[in-house]
């Protein structure tokens, strides 16, 4: 009978111990949650925080993950278990370089603790260093840099002239002459001064005169600048424009009764094709319009792809096949072609097509 008592006894004892046992958890207690780096400046680089946390539970605490908001904060943490009573730390790095300004960034801990997931915020404000004059103007051009190397005039009228302007400066030690070789006869290309002493700026002058272009839709061209009177092809500057069809002075009658451009389809999707090949498909383009509708222009993203309207006056009511090739050679994967099509209808001068296909490659 003793005997049986003093085994029950030693049950009720040993039941509650494996309980707490089976019930034991860690918890992880951060000494702050939120810490303010102040107003620093950009130059003082990466700035670090280690939060310290201790593990206030009954079982070793493991940090599973520690994600940040964003690349330019680093978290490292403690890797090993961290026992009960004992510390560890989340370590954040925050890196200021091309971030001016006040930032509030957020690092989810998550671990194996009765509260698994905890949110940690570093914040501050960021002074803006003094960027370099080559920061500032990063496009080379010799010993001219420049903000960019191309003037975009986006849209102009076909009877317009317009003039746009970019800010140069002479990085070198010494004064540099400037000068446009002939440029082509719809542009006019001046520097003024056109002698930069060393670090001094000045401006590149460019007139576009759209009439004398003879064309629509977009035009790219290069200008190139004599230094000291030396020629080299890669001091150049890009112009670009988008010639547009002057639709203002046409009465409300002529707009009743334009042209209408309307097609068939906008897009195409070759499928699989092999590369080397050449397919093409056959757009139809009709005019739904009242008066003849003129194709002004033609453009594709690419040599690869051909076009070929069978006319270029389509009368009313008429419809015309407009043949599309595309020639793989070269080519892999996914393509993605498009081609600009640009007529006289005063309400939609500019239609685009789109064709599409996997090129495979042989194995």
């Amino acid at each position: 009978m003793k005997k049986t008592l003093y085994l029950l006894l030693i049950l009720l004892i040993a039941i509650p111990s494996q309980l707490v046992a089976q019930n034991a958890q860690s918890k992880i207690n951060f000494e702050k949650l939120i810490h303010d780096y102040g107003s620093f400046k950009e130059e003082k680089g990466i700035q670090t925080y280690n939060f310290n946390f201790t593990n206030t539970g009954a079982a070793p605490l493991i940090i599973n993950n520690v994600q940040a908001s964003c690349g330019c904060t680093t978290p490292e943490w403690t890797r090993k278990p961290i026992a009960p009573g004992k510390k560890g730390f989340v370590k954040v790095s925050f890196n200021p370089r091309n971030r001016p300004g006040t930032f509030n960034k957020t690092i989810t801990v998550s671990s194996n603790a009765s509260n698994p997931r905890i949110i940690l915020r570093v914040k501050g404000d960021v002074t803006p260093r003094v960027k370099t004059l080559t920061e500032l103007y990063p496009r080379k051009i010799g010993p001219v840099i420049a903000k960019t190397n191309h003037i975009a005039f986006v849209k102009i009228k076909e009877n317009k002239v317009v003039t746009d302007s970019l800010e140069i400066v002479n990085n070198s030690e010494e004064s540099v002459q400037l000068k446009f070789r002939q440029a082509p006869s719809h542009l006019k290309a001046s520097v003024k001064p056109s002698t930069l002493k060393p670090k001094q700026k000045g401006y590149v002058y460019v007139t576009y005169d759209a009439s004398r272009i003879k064309t629509y839709g977009f035009v790219m061209h290069r200008i190139y600048l004599d230094i000291d009177g030396k020629s080299d092809y890669r001091n150049s500057i890009g112009v670009s424009a988008t010639i547009e069809e002057d639709f203002s002075n046409l009465t409300a009658s002529e707009l009743k009764n334009a042209p209408i451009v309307k097609f068939s389809e906008k897009t195409f999707d070759f499928g699989d094709i092999k590369q080397g090949d050449k397919v093409e498909h056959t757009f139809t383009l009709k005019n739904t319009g009242k008066r003849d509708l003129i194709i002004r222009n033609i453009k594709t993203t690419c040599g690869c792809t051909a076009v070929t309207p069978q006319k270029k006056i389509i009368a009313p009511n008429e419809s015309v096949p407009l043949k599309v090739v595309f020639n793989s050679k070269g080519k892999r994967g996914r393509q993605n072609k498009a081609i600009t099509v640009i007529t006289n209808d005063p309400k939609n001068p500019t239609s685009i097509l789109r064709v599409s296909t996997n090129v495979q490659i042989a194995g």
